[in-house]
């Protein structure tokens, strides 16, 4: 399959950044897409809602759905995906691209904080697989492809910020038990992680050391997951995909069309290795 025509896509945070350029390449194939987020209203600080999304998603071809929500909240994940199935006749394929990020030392992380991540992070992308699943299993192709990185517990990658860590590797630890899990089933469960950092909203987290021009634009991440999306379930399950990776397997070299600024210096991502 090379592509998603008529496929359902559930993602959530897709009102910007990573899971709108996700939600944009899916339907430049004809997808239906629904964009599940909780900016509905816009916001001076953080650029795009569900509807602008929305408006964005139909203007490249595909059909979309605009879904206020918080996946914090299992009944209205529940609804939704009931929504979007109704609405499409079934969800194909679930994308947890929601995650929730605070950078700091345990004495600078308020417990606000650190609930707040380990709730959207690991627990939503587990609420929001639990929904899906009566779905994905009426479906012909059916993934869950979760924006994580491959588990590590190396020291250096907990040391500065073990609260969103522990957030991301929750994210991780769920898809690969659900993997293990679902595969079997023909339910491909997966991650996708950037090679390098990406130039969205969360950038502004690293504080100083944040350099857009030596980012990389979501749309590599994007493209790497149209191919994972495209591919047979019944064998692509359990993978910690790489973006750049992906795409190298899928014959591409080139990869400075994905540059904020071609010829900089690239910033590897975090939890990989240089």
């Amino acid at each position: 399959m090379t592509t998603l025509s008529g496929k359902t896509l559930f993602i959530t945070g897709a009102s910007r950044g990573i899971g709108l350029a996700i939600g944009l390449r899916a339907a430049r194939d004809g997808a239906n897409v629904v964009i599940a987020a909780k900016s509905a209203v816009p916001n001076p600080k953080l650029p795009g809602t569900i509807h602008t999304a929305a408006e964005a998603v139909e203007a490249a071809g595909g059909k979309a759905l605009p879904i206020k929500l918080d996946i914090r909240d299992a009944d209205a994940v529940a609804q939704a995906m009931h929504q979007a199935a109704q609405q499409f006749g079934g969800i194909d394929i679930l994308v947890n691209n929601a995650s929730a990020i605070w950078l700091a030392g345990v004495e600078d992380t308020p417990i606000k904080r650190f609930d707040l991540m380990q709730q959207v992070n690991a627990r939503g992308s587990f609420v929001c697989a639990q929904a899906a699943l009566p779905y994905l299993r009426k479906a012909a192709n059916p993934h869950i492809l979760t924006l994580a990185p491959p588990p590590s517990l190396d020291p250096k990658w907990w040391a500065p910020h073990t609260g969103y860590t522990l957030a991301k590797m929750g994210m991780s630890l769920v898809t690969l038990g659900l993997a293990a899990e679902l595969g079997s089933q023909g339910i491909a469960v997966n991650a996708l992680w950037p090679r390098t950092v990406i130039a969205t909203a969360a950038l502004a987290m690293l504080g100083d050391a944040a350099q857009p021009e030596r980012c990389r634009t979501p749309e590599i991440v994007a493209d790497a997951a149209h191919a994972v999306l495209c591919r047979p379930a019944t064998g692509c399950n359990g993978h910690f995909f790489i973006d750049e990776e992906v795409l190298r397997d899928e014959g591409m070299d080139d990869f400075d069309g994905y540059a904020v600024q071609p010829g900089q210096p690239l910033m590897p991502d975090l939890f990989l290795d240089s």
